[in-house]
This record gives structure tokens, sequence and C-alpha cells, in this order.
């Protein structure tokens, strides 16, 4: 019996020794004043300073502000050629090229019919994932056309998170994690057992749990511990296998190592 405790116990070493990606610490960025909102997919890191959307370049900081659309909701970088700004407050979405220059303006308040939106993140060509707040349920809006490709079923928990790719959604309510293709087909769900918010990294995602981070890799339902210091997690980005955490103060940046 003793040996067969032992044998058990050996086999399970590699089994616990994936249930945690390991972050090793890079470097500390300082801040001036800023608050960090966004990395693109090439790595370019997008700042908010009294309510002013910008980032930096080498001739000097590439700036939008719109003033009369109050304070901006949500910002998404995943396509750095349509970037998409929210403003919740007045149920409009900006849509800016590489070097911000305003090219699209959807205001859902003029939609037919009338949306009321809560969560925007970018589709392809020219859509948005928008979640219907009246309806209570994804669409798979085409802004140009002014009309919803797909629409999922009527969503019955609370949305805590949305985020996507080209080709996929995911939406985070506080009882599942929902897994939903461009045709607005459901092709998955997890169980939420406390995360509040998730960013997607080439359809890999980092999920927040109390001021923790878990790594769910793609086709998995096993969210895997990422070690990190014990340091105040306001905000996370993910390019490729960087991993950035924003303290409220500085940029904490570390390598993913993941098994």
């Amino acid at each position: 019996m003793k040996y067969l405790l032992y044998f058990t116990f050996f086999i399970s070493i590699p089994q616990f020794a994936q249930e945690s990606v390991e972050a090793v610490f890079i470097e500390t960025i300082p801040l001036d004043n800023e608050r960090i909102v966004s990395f693109d997919n090439f790595g370019i890191p997008y700042y908010l300073k009294n309510n002013i959307f910008y980032t930096k370049s080498a001739s000097g900081n590439v700036t939008y502000n719109n003033l009369q659309l109050g304070q901006l909701h949500s910002v998404n970088t995943f396509n750095p050629l349509k970037i998409n700004l929210f403003y919740k407050d007045f149920n409009t979405l900006i849509i800016l090229d590489n070097r911000l220059a305003e090219i699209y303006k959807v205001d859902f308040n003029t939609s037919t019919p009338y949306l009321n939106v809560s969560f925007v993140s970018t589709g392809h060509d020219n859509t948005v994932w928008v979640f219907n707040q009246d309806l209570q349920r994804l669409e798979l809006y085409d802004y140009k056309a002014r009309t919803s490709r797909s629409q999922t079923v009527p969503i019955q928990n609370p949305v805590l998170d949305l985020q996507s790719d080209f080709n996929y959604c995911w939406l985070l309510t506080d009882t599942y994690l929902y897994v939903y293709n461009y045709f607005g087909r459901m092709t998955g769900k997890i169980e939420n057992k406390g995360y509040t918010s998730l960013i997607q990294n080439n359809e890999n995602l980092i999920l927040k749990k109390e001021n923790f981070l878990y790594y769910l890799k793609k086709n998995s339902e096993q969210p895997m511990l990422i070690k990190t210091p014990n340091i105040l997690i306001e905000a996370f980005f993910v390019v490729n296998e960087t991993l950035y955490i924003y303290n409220g103060e500085t940029l904490e940046k570390f390598q993913l190592k993941i098994k």
C-alpha cells in the first residue's frame, strides 16, 4: 500500500505542474499620470488622460478627443486599422484609423430598430459585436448596412465582459462564459467560478478573479493560475506571451511561461 501511495504521488506531480503558468518579471514601465487602456496586436500601447485618447509615436503624441460624447467607456484596438471607442452615455461608437483619425461614427440611438448597447467589441469586415441591453442578446451588427447579421438567444444572466476577434466572441456572464462563432452560434460554454473580466489573445483567454489572473488555453475548459507577484491588478493586457499589469501607477511587464 505504501508503494502504491508513493507511485500515485509521483505520477501526480506533472499534472499539478500544469495547473499554473509562470510569469517572469521583465521590467517596470513608469507612466506620466496617464492610464493605459489597451495594446494592439503589434504591442503598441494606448493611453487615456483627462478623457483624451492617445498613443505615442517618434514625433510625439497622436490624440483623439470627443468631449461632447462624455466619458470614454471602453476601447478595443484588436484591429488597429479600425479602433473602437465606445461612449456608453451617448450610446455611440467611434471608429478610428491607425492615425486616430475618425473614419466612422455609429449612433445606435438612430438604429432601426433602436439599439440600447451596453458592450461593444470588434468583428470582421464592417461589423461589431454589441450586447443589446433591452433584448438581452448578443448581436453581430453591420454598422454600414445598419442591420444585425446575426443574433443569439436571450442571455438570462447579467453580462460582465465581452471580447472578440475576427472569428469568435466571448461573453462573460456571472454564471457562464459563452463562446460564439461569427454566425452567432454558440460553440461552447463553461461555468463562471468567480471571474469578473477577461481578455483574449490568439483565442486563448486571460480571466481575472479577485486579484488573481488565470490562463484558459484554446479548446480547454480548465483555467490555470498565473503566478504573479502580489500587486494590485487594475487592468491587464497580453500581447503574444507578454503580460502587462497596470497597478494604477506603473505598468509591470512579464513573460508568460506556458507549459
